[in-house]
Order: structure tokens, then C-alpha cells, then sequence
């Protein structure tokens, strides 16, 4: 087994990111172990999805460093990451085949080539199977349901069986049944050993499977288990403002910070960019 393969799936020390004059964040030291589940909370504009750009290479720090999968991280995208972005409704026009959508994953730079080789056959039918798409692989992604399209991204964000698998806010617009079908693929994937870091609004529908939640508010950031993260006195330090961490009907409701329609879990869908 190579030192790669033994290193955590995510090492962040010291890291600040700058954006136009305002810095998001700095400081930022965060390990992510195998099979660990850190999800990433806060208000919109406070740097969530420009982490997850960082830790892929597609955004340079001010400060500090990554390092993923054992390797530091370059300027460029990295094939070895998991990727799984927000459940966007691909155009109706769309006319490739669900198994086409996760046959990308598997080998994107040879996608297109009229004879895809055997194995990856067998591998994308396998993934396919995994999420549960078997039912709807052959059909024009663009006239399949949010839920079904995200369950085959999912299954494309899975094909190289990454160690590292990050997900920006995946479970936007969809519904409860699908919601809880994508937390569990991705769980299940967390549990073959794999490190993970979930942006999202809500953290209801995966404060279950959450380790450790890593918090962004007002240029700074908490990070703690749900239990030590999630309280008024934590949340109201780090806005600068005084916030409540309500328990309504099951759900956690965090009321007062600013931005609060986003801090509140009851958001409209906004672009990655603006996160």
C-alpha cells in the first residue's frame, strides 16, 4: 500500500481565502479522517462552495495549504475527488442516456468514443445498480425527475471510488424521499473509508450522519461536533449577533442570524457561485 493511500483524505492548515478586497475566512485548519462526514454550514457569500473549489484546485488560497488525498494540491481539477455539485435540473432537451451521464465519471476523457472498453461497461452498470437507476439508465436524462438525475450525478461522483468525496449543497430542490435516498448513498460510501465535506443549508436531513459540522459566518468559523456547533451561544458569537437554535417538529431552526432566510434552512435555490 502507498503512503498516498495511508494519508488522511484531507489536510487544511492555516488556509485564507481572499475574494475581490474581503477576506472569506483565514486560518482554517481542518483534517478530515477516513470515513468521516464533516458537513459545512452558513449563510450565503461566507465561502462554503469556494472551499470545496480550493480543496479541487480550482481556486487559489491566500494563505496556507491543502493537502488531499496525500498529495498538495495544484491548480488544476483532480480526477482522484469525488465530485457531487447541486441537483440542477439538466434542460429537457438532454438528450444522453442516464448510463451516459455516470459512464463520464468512469472515463470522461474517453467519453464519446463509439466502443467504450468492456470493463468500463461493467463498471458504470455496476454504479448504475449501486443508485439505484437500473429502472431509468437507457432514458434521455433531460426527461428524468430531479431526484432520478442526482442519483445518477451520485453514481458518476462515485465511479472512480474516491477517498476524497465532496458534495456542494446535493440536496437542493429535491424531495424528502429522494433527499434521504442520496444521504444514504453517500453515507454508504463514507463507510467503505472514504473522507467526506457536504456543504449544505439544511442540516437536518444529515445531522445524523454528521461527525463534526465546520461553520462559516461573518469571516470567521466554529468547528465542532453538531452538539458543541449547533447552540445559541456558539452561533451568536461567531455573527457578532444574537442567535437561537430552535427544536421544531424534529428539525433544528436556527433564528435571528443575519442572512437569515438562508440560516434558517428555508432558502430559495441560489447558484455555487454565490455561495
Amino acid at each position: 500500500m502507498t503512503s498516498d493511500a495511508l494519508a488522511p483524505p484531507l489536510q487544511i492548515r492555516g488556509a485564507a481565502i481572499r475574494r475581490d478586497d474581503r477576506e472569506l475566512w483565514h486560518g482554517l485548519d481542518l483534517d478530515v479522517a477516513p470515513g468521516e462526514l464533516v458537513a459545512v454550514l452558513g449563510p450565503s457569500g461566507s465561502g462554503k462552495t469556494t472551499l470545496l473549489r480550493a480543496i479541487l484546485g480550482l481556486q487559489q488560497l491566500s494563505a496556507g495549504s491543502i493537502t488531499a488525498l496525500g498529495r498538495a494540491v495544484r491548480g488544476h481539477g483532480n480526477r482522484e475527488i469525488g465530485y457531487l455539485p447541486q441537483a440542477r435540473p439538466l434542460p429537457s432537451e438532454t438528450s444522453m442516456r442516464g448510463r451516459d451521464l455516470v459512464a463520464l465519471g468512469v472515463d470522461g476523457h474517453r467519453f464519446g468514443f463509439p466502443f467504450p472498453r468492456r470493463g468500463d461497461r461493467v463498471r458504470v452498470d455496476a454504479l448504475i445498480d449501486a443508485v439505484g437507476a437500473r429502472a431509468f439508465a437507457d432514458k434521455p436524462v433531460g426527461l428524468l425527475s430531479g431526484g432520478e438525475q442526482q442519483r445518477l450525478r451520485v453514481g458518476q461522483a462515485l465511479a472512480g471510488n474516491p477517498r476524497l468525496l465532496l458534495c456542494d449543497e446535493p440536496l437542493t430542490s429535491l424531495d424528502l424521499a429522494n433527499q434521504q435516498a442520496v444521504v444514504g448513498l453517500i453515507d454508504a460510501h463514507r463507510r467503505t473509508g472514504a473522507g467526506v465535506l457536504l456543504v449544505t443549508h439544511d442540516i437536518n436531513p444529515v445531522l445524523e450522519i454528521v461527525d463534526r459540522i465546520l461553520y462559516l459566518a461573518n469571516g470567521q468559523f466554529t468547528l465542532g461536533t453538531p452538539q458543541e456547533v449547533l447552540t445559541g451561544e456558539v452561533l451568536s458569537a461567531l455573527y457578532g449577533a444574537p442567535v437561537f437554535v430552535l427544536e421544531a417538529g424534529g428539525r433544528l431552526v436556527v433564528v435571528g442570524a443575519p442572512d437569515a432566510e438562508q440560516a434558517a434552512h428555508h432558502h430559495h435555490h441560489e447558484s455555487g457561485d454565490a455561495a
